[in-house]
């Protein structure tokens, strides 16, 4: 395949030596547009974020919560939407992503291995499937029971090491996981949070883990009963969750006083949840 003329923001890449040639176009969203590059002899890809006044819905409360910026004066500026606000907002965003694959890469969690970051693109390794070529997403795949729940408990490994390094991952479901030509592979972090720095850590485990549930619960229904969310949680709080802990998939709730404002809190959120996915099921069609 002849190589694709350089969009501009990769152009300053090659100038500098850390790319060759743009191959094509992997994929387009609301947030980055992704490149297969050519470096040497090797194949990766380039994540090139858009503008801030491009993209959609990452400016949540809920993510940005203790999320450090250099300064003051970019704080007051992130909050009042200034032009230099939204730039540092958008540097915190590229910065989250690119701090978080670094540091869940090097505590061993299956993450695209990360290259450099430059002038706002991200260059990172290409998740192949077997036969070289870019790795599906996990929505595109279909799987029969035992697959299905092969690659859950997998991805609950998975999910048990990012915590154990201190990071959610905010947004985990089929739309960002590769199946790679040796299992599944997180993609897509900018909204990846501390789990000890932001109250809502725990809502996101709990949706993150919902969401495999509910996805290869659909080739596997005996996954759909499982608790896993909740016990992956609770020994996380206790302070007893390692690698390797034993996981059984249930969780018995201790009786307490209901908050109803968390309760409606939740409803709401899964609305939104329910809303984003429908979105990105109408951009992946």
């Amino acid at each position: 395949m002849a190589p694709m003329k350089p969009p501009k923001r990769l152009q300053a890449l090659i100038e500098e030596g850390l790319i060759d040639t743009v191959v094509r176009q992997l994929m387009s969203g609301k947030e980055a547009t992704v490149y297969v590059v050519r470096c040497g002899e090797d194949t990766r890809c380039a994540k090139v974020y858009k503008e801030a006044t491009e993209r959609s819905f990452r400016q949540a409360v809920d993510y940005t919560e203790n999320r450090k910026v250099k300064n003051s004066r970019q704080a007051r500026a992130m909050a009042k939407g200034t032009k230099f606000g939204r730039e540092a907002s958008e540097a915190a965003w590229q910065s989250a992503e690119v701090d978080a694959l670094y540091r869940l890469a090097a505590a061993g969690v299956r993450v695209p291995k990360p290259y450099n970051f430059c002038d706002g693109v991200l260059l990172m390794e290409l998740v192949t499937d077997e036969a070289g070529d870019a790795a599906p997403r996990l929505n595109d795949v279909l799987f029969t029971a035992e697959e299905a729940r092969t690659h859950h408990a997998s991805l609950l490994g998975e999910v048990v090491r990012m915590l154990t390094a201190g990071v959610v991952h905010g947004d985990l479901s089929e739309f960002n996981i590769l199946l790679s030509h040796d299992g599944p592979v997180i993609i897509d972090l900018p909204q990846a949070v501390d789990a000890a720095g932001n109250n809502h850590a725990q809502r996101m485990l709990l949706r993150d883990v919902n969401n495999l549930r509910d996805f290869f619960g659909g080739f596997a229904p005996d996954l759909l009963s499982t608790q896993f969310g909740p016990e992956i949680w609770d020994l996380y709080q206790r302070g007893a969750l390692l690698v390797d802990t034993p996981l059984t998939g249930h969780h018995e709730r201790k009786a307490g006083p209901v908050d109803l404002g968390g309760v409606l809190r939740e409803i709401d959120d899964a609305r939104a949840e329910d809303a984003a996915r429908r979105l990105r099921m109408q951009q992946a069609g």
